[in-house]
């Protein structure tokens, strides 16, 4: 059958997955560092992740697809978790699609799902999960104060496009690779996470030249013997760029690494 589909303009994207979180059915994904549409089955055609494409590189076109099945998209819409869920139904409601959100939600109710609670208005900015407003209940004090908190800082600058890579402080390094909200969110940042390691940060949503740090972190690998590598980063979908870019540096220098990655929460938790 001819119907709505999106298409992705190859030598235009970047592979920065930002489009991933505009696309809760999950029929995008980023393989061999571009964003592929990974089933015409999940494809809705309504075309929410085209405003989250900084490249331009998603249009909607007519052609012969198989049909959208909601059905087979909330297989995996539940496996990926309640956010998801939320995130697929509101898109769904956006859109005017009322038989796909009504086949949705009967879904979810033979699930067991609480229907009232996953439907509740929840502000988003911009369609984007990192951008929810949560205020944060500040934690009880458990201890007295012991004055200031020694800092573990070991090396200057840490913004990845300030850092040369050349500098002598990378051999041998242990390398901590952290999205820059991750010290606002994680408490004890310099004990757990930074004490005996170079770090470098930068952020994959609102950092506009990726390809430049691409390239900077394939310079460090490879003028560089790095002992290990570890990630820290947020839970939010658009974080996962972190990952992606580590990556394709990886590829391009050659070098393969064991990552060790660590996920936080928005109230301050390692999930």
């Amino acid at each position: 059958m001819k119907r709505q589909i999106i298409k992705i303009d190859e030598e235009k994207c970047n592979g920065c997955g930002a489009c991933i979180t505009g696309c809760p059915e999950g029929a995008l994904q980023i393989i061999d560092g571009k964003a592929r549409l990974v089933s015409d089955l999940f494809c809705d055609g309504l075309g929410a992740c085209i405003g989250t494409c900084p490249q331009k590189a998603i249009l909607v076109e007519e052609r012969e697809a198989e049909p959208y099945d909601e059905a087979l998209v909330m297989v995996n819409i539940m496996k990926a978790g309640v956010n998801t869920i939320k995130a697929h139904l509101k898109h769904m409601k956006d859109h005017g699609e009322m038989k796909y959100y009504g086949q949705a939600v009967e879904i979810l109710k033979e699930n067991g799902y609480d229907i009232d609670e996953l439907t509740k208005e929840e502000p988003i900015a911009c369609g984007c999960p990192g951008s929810n407003a949560k205020r944060i209940a500040p934690k009880s004090e458990s201890r007295e104060s012991r004055g200031p908190v020694q800092s573990e800082l070991g090396q200057w600058p840490v913004q990845l496009t300030l850092l040369n890579p050349s500098a002598a402080y990378f051999d041998d390094a242990d390398l901590l690779i952290s999205a820059d909200c991750v010290p606002y969110a994680y408490g004890d940042f310099h004990q757990r996470f930074l004490k005996g390691k170079v770090v470098l940060t930068f952020c994959p949503k609102l950092d506009h030249d990726l390809e430049r740090y691409i390239d900077k972190l394939a310079q460090i690998f490879t003028l560089h013997n790095i002992k290990s590598v570890t990630i820290v980063r947020m839970e939010v979908p658009c974080c996962g760029g972190t990952e992606i870019i580590l990556q394709k540096a990886l590829e391009r220098s050659g070098k393969m690494h064991f990552v060790k990655v660590n996920v936080i929460s928005v109230d301050g938790q390692i999930i």
